[in-house]
């Protein structure tokens, strides 16, 4: 494990070997993407993507989960969409996720960790006639999945992205899942790109 020295010293090698990209981003920053993430140690965006310091606007907590009540979460959305001008938000789970399981399994008092929890137990409860069918961890799995949807239906129905795509503002909601045991991230198909893949009791007018 590192200490807290160690990272510094890595910090200080890192700084003295990349002025070349550092010195630039002084200037601002224009990244593409917001990442919306788990907190998980072993989910690094930047690493996973191969993604240089500027490209990526992150959000992570626990279990990748976009409450709408949650004020730090919709301030980097609003600061993302309406002055970063980010092209994709991109929700990215991962296979074995612990906040998951936790939900999963509806035992013990986690206290702060409460809401979030709740929100997945709700995808869980919306999805449980499939989800009784599986088993173990491809049952673990597959509501890591629905998670994962059910983020990206949240954001494509938030007021934020509305107004972007409402103004003629171009913002993909994508939803990825990364393996733990591989590494590699997967496109699971779950995307909102218009005002069009929201239900129409959730659109503005």
């Amino acid at each position: 494990m590192s200490t807290t020295d160690e990272l510094l010293k890595r910090n200080s090698d890192w700084a003295d070997e990349n002025q070349d990209i550092i010195a630039p981003l002084a200037k601002g920053q224009s990244p593409e993407t917001l990442w919306i993430g788990c907190a998980d140690s072993r989910v690094p965006p930047a690493v996973a993507t191969q993604s240089d310091p500027g490209e990526l606007f992150v959000l992570r907590n626990v279990a990748n989960v976009f409450l709408p009540t949650d004020a730090g979460s919709l301030a980097v959305l609003q600061y993302a969409i309406d002055h970063l001008k980010v092209k994709n938000v991109v929700v990215c789970g991962h296979y074995s996720c612990g906040g998951v399981q936790a939900a999963l399994e509806g035992k013990g008092d986690f206290g702060l960790i409460h809401p979030w929890l709740a929100s997945i137990k709700d995808v869980h409860q919306r999805h449980e006639g499939e989800l009784a069918d599986l088993q173990g961890v491809d049952k673990l799995s597959r509501l890591c999945e629905l998670n994962v949807k059910a983020q990206v239906e949240r954001l494509a129905g938030s007021s934020i992205v509305q107004r972007a795509w409402n103004r003629g503002q171009p913002v993909s909601v994508i939803g990825w899942i990364h393996s733990l045991a591989t590494g590699r991230l997967t496109d699971l198909g779950f995307r909102a790109t218009s005002s069009e893949d929201v239900p129409p009791i959730f659109r503005l007018e």
